[in-house]
């Protein structure tokens, strides 16, 4: 009785939830397209995670207000407002922004191209770090209150080893791998950095300092000298920043808005918010043509398997199963004239690897394809990327990473530990080669370095193919090693340096459309309602999840599950 009450009271929850997002979601239909005042300006505020695929939609008017924008999105905005003789400017408000280098340099250079119509365009900072200062530097004026704090003062990259803490536990973790470079498990395995993984993170902190510095000379008027004996003395005070020359004035927000308007030869700003610019399709502008330009976003750690929630939810997965089917509908679908596949994943699963990269290439047969690289593109998420088609990457994209491992623990110490005691019985020479509670014997290590050679032997394959390479110019290339974008290009483990814009300039050239014909870009998978998360949620995906967002060590569904990865090394995050 306890269990049908219980039963029927969250069936009822979810029924009155369910009706009120409906009637939500039938007054969102019927409301009218937002009206844009002439001489408006874009209200573009960045706050938080700015994802590659879109969130789940909920048509409650509270909780659709904290829905971030994506990448799409912000491009769309901003090719919308250039193109739009009612906006005159853009107020720019980046604001604890979570991306990666690949990401925002995608929304700085579609910042750059506005800015290049000759519109206004006026970055106001809150708390600024390093993220949000690389954005406003494509401003033509940075502002910021006179009491704040400009947190620019380098780069640093910290790597954390665990291997201490897991012998007092009694935990082991058992490692192979191919590759000198492909060090994902040294965190549990080492006490502190190879010669191999110091080498590679200070080639990409040089690089992306190299990179930071160059922009702000160029955006500031300085020498990348002059900025880089700036950065030695921040982070900065308001009035250090400005005598610095790294913002233009010091304004409280109604300050910025007063200024603009009076910029503007207006008595008050005529504000338009971004969400609200959004819902102006891109086609009333005379932006959008007939041909249908298919945007397939792959993101998150690679994984075999269904989840209820469709292609891995907002839980960082990129699930072989419905990938597999997404790739296949967009083939068959006639309306559709080219593909453009983004990628931003880490790798993860071989075997599920393979799966998408054999759909890839069977749908680049059929369609004119490209590829173009995110934040990360590594390991397997550089396999799947192996169709042949032209790869374009951002200059501090993450990629390579050919390389393969495997891992497994041994939990017999702890078990020791906690009085726990297993006994196994066996059939077959190999038959505990994963079990937690037996370590690899010399003869279950050799046979484990059978497999994963093969398996490297096959990444080396694939990239030789996809890249129209002899394999003996790629494995030095390989070994685990990650890259970034620009030296990928030079190495010609890709074809070019760009974002978005280059990949449909591209894939217009393979599909035969010609150059000044405009394409309607539709993004797959499509946004989904809070109604498809309501009725797909599994308990154990909503768990992961939230353990996922607590715990950075990689994805422990991938490690549960066991097996062969091609999974890159590390994760860069910058602070």
């Amino acid at each position: 009785m306890k269990k049908f009450l219980i039963g029927l009271l969250c069936g009822l929850l979810l029924s009155g939830l369910a009706l009120i997002v409906t009637v939500f979601s039938m007054l969102r239909f019927g409301e009218r397209r937002p009206t844009v005042p002439a001489g408006a300006t874009l209200m573009l505020r960045l706050e938080g995670s700015i994802p590659e695929k879109a969130p789940v939609e909920f048509p409650l008017p509270w909780l659709e207000s904290m829905r971030p924008t994506t990448i799409q999105e912000t491009w769309d905005l901003l090719r919308k407002a250039e193109a739009d003789q009612r906006v005159r400017a853009v107020l720019f408000q980046p604001e604890r922004v979570q991306a990666g280098w690949g990401r925002l340099q995608e929304i700085r250079e579609n910042l750059l191209k506005f800015r290049r119509s000759g519109k206004p365009l006026v970055a106001f900072l809150r708390n600024p770090g390093a993220r949000e200062y690389y954005l406003a530097t494509a401003a033509d004026r940075i502002v910021m209150t006179a009491e704040d704090v400009l947190d620019l003062k380098g780069l640093r990259a910290e790597l954390i080893f665990l291997r201490q803490t897991l012998d007092k536990l009694g935990v082991e973790f058992e490692v192979e791998h191919a590759g000198k470079y492909k060090d994902a498990m040294d965190m549990f395995t080492r006490t502190s950095m190879t010669k191999e993984t110091r080498e590679v993170v200070d080639t990409i902190l040089d690089h992306l300092q190299d990179h930071l510095v160059e922009t702000i000379a160029a955006s500031r008027g300085r020498t990348p000298a002059q900025v880089l004996a700036s950065l030695n003395q921040g982070p900065f005070l308001a009035g250090q920043a400005r005598e610095h020359g790294l913002v233009d004035a010091l304004l409280f927000e109604d300050e910025v808005h007063q200024e603009l308007a009076k910029r503007l030869g207006q008595s008050q700003l005529r504000r338009l918010s971004w969400r609200d610019y959004l819902r102006v399709p891109a086609g009333s502008l005379g932006l959008e043509g007939r041909s249908r330009i298919a945007l397939v976003i792959g993101e998150g750690t690679i994984l075999r398997g269904e989840m209820a929630d469709g292609l891995g939810g907002d839980s960082g997965l990129l699930l072989s199963g419905p990938f597999v089917r997404l790739l296949r509908q967009i083939r068959e679908d006639p309306e559709i004239r080219g593909v453009i596949l983004r990628i931003d994943s880490p790798g993860g699963d071989a075997i599920a690897s393979d799966e998408i990269l054999r759909e890839a290439r069977l749908l680049s047969r059929k369609k004119p394809t490209v590829i173009s690289m995110g934040d990360l593109a590594a390991s397997g998420g550089y396999y799947i990327a192996m169709t042949g088609d032209p790869i374009i990457a951002y200059d501090s994209t993450f990629t390579g990473s050919i390389g393969v491992i495997y891992g497994k623990v041994n939990l017999r110490g702890l078990y020791d530990k906690l009085g726990v005691r297993k006994e196994i019985l066996t059939r077959g020479r190999f038959a505990d080669i994963d079990s937690d509670y037996t370590p690899l014997t010399e003869a279950g290590r050799r046979k484990l370095r059978e497999g994963i050679d093969q398996v490297y032997e096959s990444f080396l394959a694939r990239v030789a193919e996809g890249r129209r390479r002899p394999t003996g110019e790629i494995e030095p290339l390989a070994q685990g090693r990650v890259w970034l974008g620009a030296q990928a290009r030079h190495n010609r483990l890709i074809d070019e340096l760009g974002g978005l814009d280059r990949a449909i300039e591209l894939v217009k050239q393979k599909a035969k459309i010609p150059p000044q014909e405009k394409i309607r870009l539709v993004t797959y998978p499509p946004r989904r309602s809070i109604l498809d998360q309501l009725f797909g949620w599994k308990v154990d995906s909503v768990l992961e999840a939230r353990l996922r967002s607590m715990v950075d060590a990689g994805d422990l569904r991938l490690w549960a599950q066991g097996g062969i990865f091609r999974l890159t090394p590390y994760q860069v995050r910058i602070r």
